[in-house]
């Protein structure tokens, strides 16, 4: 089978859709060899270059213009001799040639239209027809949760039977344990402290960190926090200030993969708020390093956290204050759940993952 993706995110994107589109083209060429994998970019980047090396997986440049992706790649990728197409962020080209080519497009969450404040109205609006244009030009669909297949189905107008829920997984980085020696050297290297909880995503509304901050103040745990900073920082550096918690609070920069990856494993607790995802992917990074989690009852979260995680109402500070505590002050109990936790996310590992997507390839390529 020859398959074409749209790579724009396999090679632009540091995170969140880049991740998933390198983590799904590297697991389907390692377990899948007899198939060839398209990638379809304007330009190569560092990002992804080890994909790049596997005999299965090819990068073939995009030609034309601005608009090249729009009008210019389903027709490419139907030259190339691709029989499926996957538009791996919610995209599909909208030009194709008469001759027949699957369409499967991945769409992650529709949180622009749970939480339209998060997003300006020309960002709502164009999100909107992209989305729309794909879920009425695709085959198949696949959602990365239950609730984003519930928001599919619910907003986009889509029959439940075009809709096919494929979990992803997360970065090998984080399913490896790390050395002591490399454990300490990222320690020494951010200067953190013995034992903090640690909170990773983009520094945003969404995300709810000031409830992380409101649930620690007065008390001595440590926070470490990763993340991209949006406007939404500032609020979060007043807030530290006003409470004197500049030694309580560490912002590491330019963290790359494996030093995340060590990060998990040193947190004692990994807390993660946030009001509303189509995943969660660093839930389930934090359940591959062993680390005991705190996080939303909303959402798609319980789906990823797994029954061995804590849940709390994200619009509550008391409650997750509480949680934190417990698990800070209870090492047995920390390590029960992290011990549970790693046993349940194996329902994401790679070869299912991996197994999903295919046969929803094979079932697509069968229907008439």
């Amino acid at each position: 089978m020859k398959i074409a993706y749209d790579a724009k995110r396999f090679f632009q994107n540091a995170s969140g859709l880049g991740n998933y589109s390198r983590d799904l083209v590297r697991i389907l060429a390692t377990n899948f060899t007899e198939n060839q994998y398209l990638l379809f970019n304007k330009k190569k980047t560092e990002r992804g270059a080890q994909i790049l090396e596997l005999p299965e997986v090819t990068f073939v440049e995009l030609r034309g213009g601005t608009l090249a992706r729009q009008f210019r790649m389903g027709k490419q990728a139907q030259d190339a001799g691709a029989e499926l197409f996957h538009g791996l962020s919610g995209e599909l080209p909208l030009r194709w040639h008469p001759t027949p080519v699957k369409k499967i497009v991945t769409i992650h969450d529709l949180i622009f239209m749970r939480y339209p404040q998060f997003y300006s109205l020309f960002d709502r609006k164009m999100h909107l027809w992209k989305f729309r244009k794909a879920a009425q030009g695709a085959d198949r669909i696949i959602a990365i949760s239950e609730q984003t297949k519930q928001d599919i189905v619910h907003f986009l107008k889509v029959p439940e039977s075009k809709v096919t829920v494929v979990y992803q997984g997360c970065h090998h980085a984080f399913q490896e344990r790390k050395t002591e020696d490399v454990l300490a050297a990222v320690r020494a290297k951010f200067a953190l402290p013995d034992r903090f909880i640690l909170s990773v995503g983009t520094v945003e509304k969404r995300k709810n960190l000031l409830k992380v901050l409101r649930a620690i103040t007065g008390t001595a745990i440590p926070l470490v926090v990763v993340g991209k900073k949006t406007k939404y920082f500032k609020l979060i550096q007043k807030y530290i200030l006003k409470n004197k918690m500049e030694d309580q609070v560490w912002f590491p920069e330019e963290v790359n993969m494996e030093e995340l990856s060590s990060l998990y494993q040193l947190a004692d607790v990994f807390v993660y708020p946030s009001l509303f995802e189509g995943f969660g992917i660093p839930v389930i990074e934090a359940l591959y390093s062993g680390t005991a989690v705190v996080t939303s009852n909303t959402s798609c979260l319980p789906e990823a956290g797994g029954p061995h995680s804590m849940y709390i109402d994200p619009e509550n500070h008391l409650d997750l204050r509480a949680k934190i505590i417990f698990l800070w002050e209870n090492d047995a109990e920390r390590v029960r759940r992290a011990e549970k936790s790693l046993e349940f996310v194996q329902k994401f590992n790679d070869d299912r993952v991996a197994e999903a997507v295919m046969a929803v390839y094979q079932s697509v390529l069968k229907e008439q």
